[in-house]
């Protein structure tokens, strides 16, 4: 009875970007519900030693694989992750950036499309640009430069929306869309340039706080556990729903403020350094998220303070 029951319920997933920040996590969520597990990624950003925990469990499979190139797979659904996501990487070869959006989203559709499976889009709340409206809402159509530095990754990730959804009219795909917000946690990478993980290394090596401008632009930090836990239930929500819908935090600070508690949290003594404000960075960034609680009865339950003492302590972990 406990067989046939777990027959039913257990999937075969594919993750792309499943050896990144969050795809790991996503890995590790999927893994414990009882599923099977496909972690696609060509380590671009992304790193074995997130998933090496994984490998060996009969219910994991790790292929390196670009999301550029079509895959031929058999699965029951699908979550595409696959792309860089911050500015350092993606900037670092923007047409590389643009291609993993587009043409990955064009693939992984396809494919979804072939096997009938359900796809969801990790999409960023970088589609609303530098905001006129605060806190987003998802019916806000966002206030993009379309080429801007920053242009290979928000207007791909726009192209992307659009092909899902024209995909999901056209092809009555099943899709989800989430928008991605600030999020944080164990296993960022130490030099992917996020405002979180920089601090933190800064103030572990007891190196001045780097923040560009006044530091009185504002962001809202979501812990990695929360956002996993929101894209899941995503995904599981009914298929009339189709997104795209806000995942993050609404609790808003500044970057003065984050430098400040990062400071007190590692017990450093660094002190706090302004540079020039890079182009495009976008002023104010908050979700709001009532169709989160609404449709998906979600929203995050772990404040800034517990996980930024957890991040700080994976990073304590790997810094030598």
């Amino acid at each position: 009875m406990v067989l046939s029951k777990y027959m039913q319920t257990s999937k075969k997933i594919l993750v792309t970007g499943g050896a990144g920040f969050l795809g790991s996590h996503l890995c590790d969520a999927l893994i414990e519900k009882g599923h099977e597990v496909l972690c696609v990624d060509n380590y671009f950003t992304g790193n074995k030693s997130n998933i090496v925990h994984l490998i060996g469990n009969p219910r994991f499979e790790l292929m390196r694989h670009d999301v550029t190139f079509p895959l031929y797979v058999e699965v029951d659904e699908i979550y595409n992750l696959a792309c860089p996501a911050s500015p350092i990487h993606y900037q670092h070869d923007p047409v590389q950036t643009t291609k993993t959006s587009v043409h990955g989203a064009i693939n992984m559709l396809g494919l979804a499309k072939r096997v009938n499976a359900k796809i969801l889009q990790a999409s960023t709340s970088e589609v609303y640009g530098d905001p006129t409206m605060h806190p987003q809402r998802e019916e806000y159509w966002g206030n993009v430069n379309p080429i801007g530095i920053r242009s290979c990754y928000d207007e791909g990730k726009r192209c992307a929306e659009t092909l899902f959804f024209d995909y999901h009219r056209q092809h009555d795909l099943r899709i989800k869309v989430m928008r991605i917000f600030n999020t944080y946690g164990p296993r960022m990478h130490p030099q992917d340039g996020r405002v979180v993980s920089n601090f933190i290394v800064q103030a572990l090596n007891q190196e001045p706080l780097t923040i560009y401008g006044d530091g009185s632009q504002s962001r809202s930090f979501c812990y990695v556990d929360d956002l996993i836990t929101g894209m899941i239930a995503l995904m599981e929500s009914s298929d009339e729903f189709t997104g795209p819908v806000n995942i993050g935090n609404p609790n808003e600070f500044t970057i003065k403020q984050l430098a400040q508690a990062i400071i007190i949290a590692t017990g450093s003594s660094s002190e706090i350094i302004s540079l020039p404000l890079p182009s495009d960075d976008p002023m104010q960034r908050q979700p709001d998220i009532t169709l989160a609680k609404e449709a998906l009865d979600w929203q995050p339950s772990i404040e800034l303070e517990q996980g930024i003492e957890r991040t700080i302590e994976y990073f304590r972990s790997i810094i030598h």
